[in-house]
């Protein structure tokens, strides 16, 4: 069986026990997300070795953290990307598909920093900056919602 193949057969087994942890392990979990969008009004995008699809760069908040200090870790870890002034909060939406205690707060970064472009690792296997106009075929449906409602002006879903 291809990588590929068995990470799609494994991935919902995989997020539902890391939720019924989250679930005991806290309250309510809560998430980051981050449009970073260039000059050229490109998008970054990460494609993660545990999940399929394009995704924005982000991930949870950890105990102690503020939404912004987790921002910027993730957008370190994940982009070699570094915040040069206030990010704007787009919205907080609600993600019911693995827990009804689930939260996304997603962020526009248009000020920004990439020293050097990130090396794919353990956890970021492909990132790139992509045209709206050619997001890979298999970015996400709440991605792709994002980006539609902050760069196209589409109406926003509160739910991811």
């Amino acid at each position: 069986m291809e990588l590929p193949e068995l990470r799609r057969l494994l991935e919902p087994l995989l997020r539902r026990c890391l939720h019924i942890y989250w679930r005991f392990a806290r309250g309510l979990t809560l998430g980051v997300r981050g449009l970073v969008v260039d000059g050229e009004d490109r998008v970054f995008l990460v494609k993660h070795s545990y999940v399929g699809g394009w995704h924005l760069p982000g991930g949870g908040v950890e105990a102690g953290e503020t939404l912004i200090d987790a921002l910027t870790r993730e957008l370190q870890e994940e982009g070699n990307i570094e915040i040069t002034s206030a990010p704007v909060l787009h919205g907080m939406f609600f993600n019911p598909r693995d827990s009804e205690r689930d939260h996304v707060a997603v962020f526009v970064v248009r000020d920004f920093r990439q020293p050097a472009s990130p090396q794919p690792n353990h956890e970021i296997i492909a990132h790139g900056f992509f045209p709206l106009n050619n997001l890979p075929n298999d970015t996400t449906r709440s991605t792709r919602a994002r980006i539609a409602e902050i760069l196209r002006g589409a109406a926003v879903d509160m739910r991811w």
